[in-house]
């Protein structure tokens, strides 16, 4: 049966590989949303995109919100 299921299956293991890249990636999005120096890098970037007029001060205010609440929450789950 394993040499049968594996002849069977392996018009799918490009698939595979895919998902499995992609739940790679997924994690390593995760753990950057999560890391403060990601977020403090990604204000600093905010900063210089409205600077130079990359983004809109309405747009810029809703960035620098999200990132600001996802660092107090970082520091407030650290602080438990």
């Amino acid at each position: 049966m394993g040499m049968l299921s594996g002849v069977l299956l392996l018009p799918l293991a490009p698939l595979r590989g895919t998902i499995w890249i992609a739940e790679r990636l997924a994690e390593y999005a995760e753990g950057q949303l999560d890391d403060e120096h990601a977020i403090r890098r990604l204000l600093l970037e905010a900063e210089g995109a409205l600077e130079s007029g990359e983004l809109s001060e309405a747009e810029f205010d809703r960035i620098e919100d999200e990132l600001l609440d996802r660092l107090d929450t970082m520091q407030a789950e650290k602080s438990r």
